[in-house]
């Protein structure tokens, strides 16, 4: 088993924190992982990015090369685009539809996601979802539920690490995360 993930988003969005929920999760699997990590000019609103490299046997290193990764998972579209080089031909992209417009010249949002459909790709309505499920927050959930087939992780271990990373916040935010997660796990 050998699944590379890059992670991208923008600063608030949740990326680290998808991040720790697959790395606990590998870890509980009894899998190797390896993480880096790149975190914006600013804490809100700049970019932010992980590769993830989850194994069955020892991981050397903790970059994925261009062309090496299975799967994108990304919480703002024009970040997913930026890492469409890193793909092997066959990868996934999992990527919510709302755009975060920090820059001025950020293209019309059609026209990214058009782009975005000519690869291997699931666009997802991720806020909104979770808007509806009553934690906006968790949209990030919701990706990681919609990913979560092409990770490579049983969907048990995911759930164990989503509560224990959650636990300290209360039941209640527990049982919210895992809702938005079982729910993106629905859209595919």
């Amino acid at each position: 088993m050998n699944t590379n993930i890059i992670l991208a988003g923008v600063g608030g969005q949740g990326i680290l924190t998808i991040a720790a929920v697959i790395d606990l999760a590998a870890l509980n699997q009894g899998l190797y992982i390896k993480q880096a990590e790149v975190h914006g000019m600013s804490q809100r609103g700049g970019e932010v990015q992980s590769h993830l490299r989850i194994s069955s046997e020892v991981i050397h290193s903790d970059l994925i090369p261009l062309g090496a990764a299975d799967l994108i998972i990304a919480l703002e579209p024009l970040e997913a685009l930026r890492y469409v080089p890193f793909l092997k031909s066959d990868a996934m992209i999992i990527t919510a539809t709302e755009a975060f417009v920090n820059i001025s010249n950020y293209p019309a949002i059609d026209e990214v996601l058009n782009s975005l459909r000519t690869f291997n790709s699931k666009l997802i309505a991720a806020a909104e979802i979770a808007k509806e499920l009553g934690n906006a927050k968790a949209y990030n959930l919701v990706l990681l539920g919609a990913a979560a087939p092409y990770i490579g992780i049983e969907t048990a271990v995911v759930e164990s690490a989503i509560r224990t990373l959650f636990a300290a916040k209360g039941e209640e935010i527990v049982n919210s995360n895992l809702a938005a997660f079982r729910k993106g796990r629905g859209i595919i």
